[in-house]
């Protein structure tokens, strides 16, 4: 009988403990999108379902907030972050995890110093070396102030993959006759791939979301990314809700459609990343 009463409750408890946690989660997200479509959002309140459904926020944002500009600007850093993050850290994995050199045990705590240092500490230096290179109010110049800061973690990530490749394999392409490079190209960037993808995602959130260096290193508002934008239906002595969840919500989806796209590749490239370190 409490062999029943235990069965009986696991079944009950797993759905409903499911189900809270999956609320508790979803609710920020359907408070964001339901507003965002609220025609009196500014009005709305506590209540918990929207007064109506319409578009005029979202409207809003293209037409008076530029923020078709904006989301221009993100998606080019945020790109550019990927492609230079992931052959500068995959190169960089492959040094560190291949070849013997001096000094080789310092450079990765390096790294990972670097990874432990608030990004705080750092805008007030990097702000003064993109001025002395005269790259503020740069996409270029901000997105390699990306690049660097999602190095650590990648170079950090790419050799734990790198490592789970036999050398054996290597060699035997090498027996086979291939160069260097055919080898890299034919037999150990399929291998590693499920972990570049996973640190070229890691990359485009940072760059997509990243605030604080876009609005201190952006002078001009034609170079804001879709992050500071939203700032700017924060005002002094009120926020326009609508805008704000509108804008919100068209930074949150390009993030939600990448981690559908790649979610598997996501967890799998992880688990195998971490099987050596």
């Amino acid at each position: 009988m409490s062999a029943r009463r235990t069965t009986l409750a696991g079944r009950i408890g797993l759905p409903v403990a499911v189900a809270a946690l999956l609320g508790f989660t979803l609710f920020p997200v359907y408070w964001m999108v339901s507003t965002a479509l609220d025609p009196k959002a500014i009005t709305r309140g506590s209540d918990v379902l929207p007064s109506g459904l319409s578009f005029e926020h979202f409207s809003f944002v293209f037409e008076k907030g530029n923020f078709g500009t904006y989301l221009l600007n993100s998606a080019i850093v945020g790109f550019g972050t990927i492609l230079a993050a992931g052959v500068l850290s995959l190169f960089a994995a492959i040094a560190v995890a291949r070849f013997k050199f001096r000094f080789r045990t310092s450079v990765l705590i390096m790294v990972l110093i670097v990874q432990m240092v608030p990004l705080e500490a750092l805008v007030i230096p990097l702000f003064i070396q993109m001025r002395d290179y005269e790259m503020l109010n740069s996409l270029l110049g901000l997105t390699i102030v990306y690049v660097a800061l999602s190095l650590p973690f990648a170079i950090w990530t790419l050799r734990g993959f790198v490592q789970t490749v036999p050398k054996e394999v290597e060699e035997a392409a090498y027996i086979d006759g291939a160069s260097w490079w055919r080898m890299f190209r034919s037999v150990l960037l399929p291998l590693v791939a499920p972990g570049l993808v996973a640190t070229s995602i890691f990359a485009f959130i940072t760059a997509w979301n990243e605030f604080v260096f876009a609005y201190t290193f952006m002078k001009g508002s034609d170079k804001y990314t879709a992050a500071v934008g939203i700032y700017q239906f924060f005002g002094e002595n009120s926020t326009a809700w609508g805008p704000v969840m509108a804008s919100s919500t068209l930074v949150t989806l390009p993030v939600m459609i990448f981690f559908v796209i790649v979610h598997r590749k996501l967890g799998s490239g992880l688990a195998a990343g971490a099987v050596k370190g």
